[in-house]
């Protein structure tokens, strides 16, 4: 019997094997046309394994609440540290283990139904949807936490008088928005064969590694190889995160020439442009883009061509040949917000006493100026915007429109799609149910607690159209290339321009705007690594679901006391110049909300604004795919031009700042070592170790960027000496306009 009767016989719950399918078919679904997905992810299936046991819900549910506890506290520091999935999915296998071995097996009845607290031994299925349980702890508290942020913001910058309920209700409905929106997309973003979620096949290959015995052969095992890389890993970490964090940030050019103010704007790894910084630091590489390992190479080609294009063309220009913007009176590389001086811009003084903007003090203080780096990176994300768009219509909409009409019946269909056929499917009611109910909630929200959140029901209907608009055609490109065109400037640009003047309504738009699309693409992306894993669809409904009302919870509880009873908790003025409760990443969100809410773009990009002419990379962006497709279709034997992908080009040069050129630039070059060379060359060795050595290095570096933080910088044992300091290149962010005056630079005559 062939293994792919093998496994038609494995889904035969009562053990009798069926006839295979008609060769056609079996051509058709036996193998994904993704060699990447194929080289890693299982083709069989073992649907008697149990999944929703009580060890799941008990670690599922433990990982999910210590997780959401963590981050939810890190995250206020001065020095924030997420704290990832994969710690969790490590721990639990021992404690898994275990419980299998110590539970009683016998059986009890509840309601009238029997059950076991041990069904046998701790299996690959369990172990995947307590992972999905952890992800909802990290998605609320670690990166995505902006729901959190916008309530903190609004009490302790704005002085606003929040109510648990409301603030419960903007963290809730925000998460359940985005679940629903997964739900509805899920046919077009996790059944394709083409959406394969690359990500994902680190996490499975992690699994495999974890739970299959692999036959004896030369070189180690994929468990052996983890544990050898973990422990290098971890041992290594200590030298950027604590020892010696200079490896961060290699900057050398500064060292060759240490009064050349332009030889540091051009060699500085975190003030300047990095050309020929290096960063030694996993967590530096993996910071803004994730693991380079799991990139496609196609991926990794469109985003090097548009940072090459960016960083090294289009800002040196801007800045010393045109002038642009009045560049040189500021920093190449800063996200500080400016005077016409050059000196850094108070925002205190053009506030009423209602946190709204004073016309006549702005007038009087003067305009608000961006670094040149900043405003070109604004305008990126104008042109990404509409090129995604474009190009989601140009080259897939014909797709989304077929699917569409037949509901995935003539979609094509690899061996996992068909697995997943046999469990019982989620209706998609269930999800609508959830989505119109965290709208009405959400509406009703914002005529009862009007004063508070300043976002009136006409601007969540337009949140939530703009979340229905997008979400889609991101997903699409996240699907395939591991990369997520974010659309945060654009959301706020809009509103802006609708009702300025009101930062805590910008605030929200953003969040019910674009923030319930990066939660829908979470989910989207958990549902899709259950579908490799072949957990059964209600399954993965019920974890993420009860992870996500628990998970919010406990994200406001800890939020919630901690701003009660940390005094001066954010206000950096205020606090003792030692406390860690600085909140670095709530001052970027209040930042923002100053620029879009309160100044708002009509006075920056608008007519007489000075980035006015920013606003015309929308139509460049919406044009720009049109000539690769139809280069495509012209020239159709070339299979690399649709590989062209205009959104991930622009993706290049996202999110700096706070992004760097040096953090992009190495994970580069690690993404081409790996998924080009020794994808190419050793294809074996990839497809043996590549996912486990990602899994390795972030796992090593979490555990010890968490052992670090709780052992020496929590307690305030902070080294000072030349290798403490990230970035020796203390003239790159010095401005070059004659008669600018910085302390610290030296002034152009």
């Amino acid at each position: 019997m062939t293994k792919a009767d093998q496994a038609e016989t494995m889904l035969n719950h009562n053990g009798a094997e069926e006839a295979p399918p008609p060769a056609a078919e079996k051509e058709e679904h036996q193998r994904c046309p993704v060699e990447e997905v194929a080289l890693v992810v299982p083709e069989t299936d073992d649907p008697t394994l149990p999944v929703m046991t009580f060890r799941a819900w008990f670690l599922g549910l433990g990982s999910c609440i210590l997780l959401i506890f963590l981050n939810t506290f890190f995250i206020y520091r001065t020095q924030p540290l997420t704290i990832s999935a994969i710690l969790a999915q490590i721990a639990v296998l021992p404690i898994g283990k275990f419980m299998a071995s110590a539970l009683p097996t016998r059986k009890f009845s509840l309601l009238g139904r029997s059950f076991t607290l041990n069904p046998g031994p701790f299996n690959i299925k369990e172990h995947v949807i307590i992972t999905i349980f952890a992800n909802c702890g990290v998605s609320y508290g670690g990166g995505d936490a902006y729901s959190i942020g916008a309530v903190t913001v609004m009490k302790t910058y704005y002085k606003q008088s929040l109510s648990f309920l409301c603030g419960l209700l903007i963290v809730l409905t925000t998460q359940i928005l985005g679940y629903g929106w997964a739900g509805i997309l899920r046919r077009y973003l996790v059944d394709p064969v083409e959406m394969w979620w690359p990500s994902n096949l680190a996490q499975v290959s992690f699994f495999r590694a974890l739970h299959e015995k692999e036959p004896k052969s030369k070189g180690l095992t994929r468990m052996q190889f983890f544990l050898v890389f973990f422990a290098a890993s971890f041992v290594y970490y200590a030298l950027p995160g604590y020892l010696l964090p200079v490896l961060t940030f290699f900057s050398w050019v500064c060292w060759v020439w240490p009064r050349s103010i332009t030889a540091q704007q051009i060699g500085s790894g975190y003030h300047g442009l990095g050309l020929g910084a290096f960063t030694f630091d996993w967590a530096g590489i993996t910071a803004y883009h994730g693991s380079p390992l799991v990139a496609p190479w196609f991926s990794i080609v469109n985003v090097g061509i548009g940072f090459i294009m960016f960083i090294y063309i289009i800002v040196p220009l801007c800045y010393w040949r045109f002038n642009t913007f009045d560049a040189k009176k500021f920093p190449i590389f800063s996200n500080q917000l400016f005077r016409s001086n050059g000196l850094k811009y108070d925002t205190t003084k053009i506030l009423t006493p209602h946190q709204d903007l004073d016309v006549a003090a702005y007038e009087n203080y003067g305009k608000l100026y961006l670094s040149p780096l900043f405003a070109l990176s604004i305008g990126s994300g104008f042109a990404r915007f509409t090129a995604t768009l474009t190009h989601v219509a140009l080259f897939h909409g014909r797709d989304i429109w077929r699917q569409s009409r037949s509901v995935m019946q003539n979609a094509k269909l690899d061996i996992h799609a068909k697995l997943m056929k046999r469990y019982e499917q989620v209706p998609e009611c269930w999800f609508v149910v959830l989505l119109v109910g965290s709208i009405l909630l959400a509406l009703l929200m914002s005529f009862v607690y009007h004063d508070q959140v300043q976002l009136p029901w006409w601007g969540m209907l337009f949140a939530f159209a703009l979340a229905l608009v997008v979400t889609l055609p991101i997903g699409v490109i996240q699907a395939t290339t591991n990369q997520q065109p974010g659309y945060d400037i654009i959301a706020q640009f809009i509103f802006g321009y609708v009702l300025p003047g009101k930062p805590i309504a910008s605030l929200l738009f953003k969040i019910y705007g674009r923030i319930s699309t990066v939660h829908a693409l979470s989910f989207l992306s958990d549902l899709k690594l259950g579908h490799y894993m072949k957990i059964p669809p209600r399954c993965m409904y019920t974890a993420q679901l009860v992870g996500t009302v628990v998970a919010g919870v406990v994200n406001l509880a800890v939020a919630w006391w901690m701003l009660a009873n940390i005094e001066n908790i954010c206000d950096v003025e205020a606090l003792h110049p030692d406390s860690p409760w600085t909140c670095p990443k709530f001052r970027v969100t209040f930042d923002a909300s100053v620029i879009w809410g309160l100044i708002g773009p009509r006075r920056l990009f608008g007519p007489g604004g000075l980035y006015r002419n920013l606003v015309w990379l929308f139509l460049i962006g919406a044009v720009l795919p049109v000539p690769v497709w139809l280069l495509s279709k012209v020239f159709p034997e070339n299979k690399w031009i649709p590989l062209v992908n205009i959104p991930v080009i622009s993706y290049g040069f996202a999110g700096m700042p706070p992004a760097t050129p040096t953090n992009i630039a190495c994970w580069l070059i690690t993404g081409t070592i790996f998924n080009y060379f020794v994808f190419r060359f050793r294809k074996e060795w990839w497809k043996r170790y590549n996912y486990v050595l990602s899994a390795a290095l972030d796992a090593g570096t979490a555990f010890m960027g968490v052992l670090l933080f709780l052992a020496l910088q929590n307690e305030n044992k902070n080294l000072k000496w030349w290798g403490t300091e990230i970035d020796h290149c203390p003239l790159a962010s010095c401005p070059t306009a004659p008669g600018i005056i910085v302390e610290g630079c030296p002034v152009f005559k």
